[in-house]
């Protein structure tokens, strides 16, 4: 299976959701969700997978989980 591996910088607490591709190749996540008890996390999870169209399950952080930079896979 191919995999993707992106570089996301997460703003949590934003009044929309969206996840914005930058020049340099990096993606801004704004998320609704505050960053507790993973909260922003699921939120991230289920933005990728929806920008992406795949599942959920397909989609993990590698790194980054307790900070604001993520690297996130995407299993298609």
């Amino acid at each position: 299976m191919p995999a993707t591996v992106l570089r996301i910088k997460v703003k949590p607490n934003a009044r929309t959701s969206e996840l914005v591709e930058e020049i340099d190749g990096s993606w801004t996540a704004r998320v609704k969700s505050p960053p507790i008890d993973g909260k922003a996390n699921k939120e991230l999870i289920a933005l990728i997978a929806d920008r992406f169209s795949c599942p959920k399950s397909a989609v993990s952080i590698k790194s980054g989980a307790s900070g604001r930079s993520k690297l996130v896979k995407i299993e298609f």
